[in-house]
This record gives structure tokens, C-alpha cells and sequence, in this order.
């Protein structure tokens, strides 16, 4: 055999490894969330509160429990996440919000949330309208392709 197809089977052997493990790795992550969205699932509790600030910040500023810090592995702790400041009844909270709801949260409004542990998995707006997430600025080169596939008929006409 030829040096050059020696290489390219050790690199496609290589490859294949790779994507074997990948996939176990995939499938054993996807059950640890599965998991954990079932436990959150479980713990869920409509609570009635003032959102006072909201801030991405660090893990050891947010003022979160140490031992919420501590539980953290070390690789999130120093990573920013959605922190919430709310007065639920006479307490001053500080939750962590899930990332997907984290821009519908209105500062300085009485919402309704749907809470597990210090976590916000949902919020409703308890007075006035409904909170939405504010639309991205879009870019001109984003604008003019848009524009260019209306008229080319790929896209519907707004």
C-alpha cells in the first residue's frame, strides 16, 4: 500500500472514533436534561412577584446561596448568567432566570412567574400587556437579502 492511502484510513479511523463517541457522549447528555427538566417539571410553583433588576453577571457576584456557588461545576462559575432581583411578599430574592425568557422579563413590574427553587422556568405579565421580547436590530446586509427574496418570490410578502 501507498503511504498517502495509509494516512487517509488513519485519519478516517480517527474520524469515525470521534463521531462514536460524540454520539454516546450526545445520547447520555440528552438523558441527564431530560432528567433534570423532569425534576424542574416537578418542583414548578406560580408565585406572584415585583422584579426589581435584572443583570448577566458572574456566579460568585449574583449573590446566590454559597451553596448554589459551590454545587456549580467549576467550569460555569465563571461564565455570566441571568440573574433576577424580585420581592416575592416581604423577601428580597436573588433567582437565576432560563435564558429563553430572560429578555420578556419586565424591570419594575408585577408579573406572575412560574418558579423552581431559584429557578424561573416562566413569566406572565400580571398587570397591563404581555411581556414580549424586544426585536433585534437587523443588519443591512440581513435587510437586502430579505428584500431580494421577497421579490424573487422565495420568501412571503409581509
Amino acid at each position: 500500500m501507498n503511504t498517502l492511502s495509509i494516512v487517509l484510513l488513519v485519519i478516517l479511523a480517527v474520524l469515525a472514533i470521534a463521531v462514536a463517541v460524540l454520539y454516546f457522549l450526545g445520547k447520555k447528555a440528552q438523558k441527564k436534561q431530560e432528567a433534570q427538566q423532569e425534576q424542574i417539571d416537578a418542583m414548578k410553583q406560580t408565585v406572584s412577584m415585583l422584579i426589581i433588576d435584572k443583570k448577566r453577571m458572574k456566579m460568585k457576584d449574583s449573590g446566590l446561596p454559597q451553596t448554589v456557588i459551590q454545587q456549580t461545576p467549576r467550569l460555569l462559575r465563571f461564565s455570566k448568567f441571568p440573574i433576577v432581583k424580585a420581592k416575592i411578599g416581604p423577601q428580597i430574592m436573588t433567582l437565576v432566570c432560563d435564558e429563553k425568557i430572560y429578555d420578556m422579563v419586565p424591570v419594575k413590574k408585577e408579573v406572575k412567574a412560574v418558579v423552581s427553587g431559584i429557578y424561573i422556568t416562566d413569566v406572565k405579565g400580571l398587570h397591563g400587556k404581555q411581556a414580549t421580547a424586544p426585536k433585534k436590530k437587523q443588519s443591512a446586509f440581513r435587510r437586502t437579502v430579505e428584500r431580494l427574496q421577497e421579490k424573487a418570490g422565495a420568501k412571503p410578502i409581509k
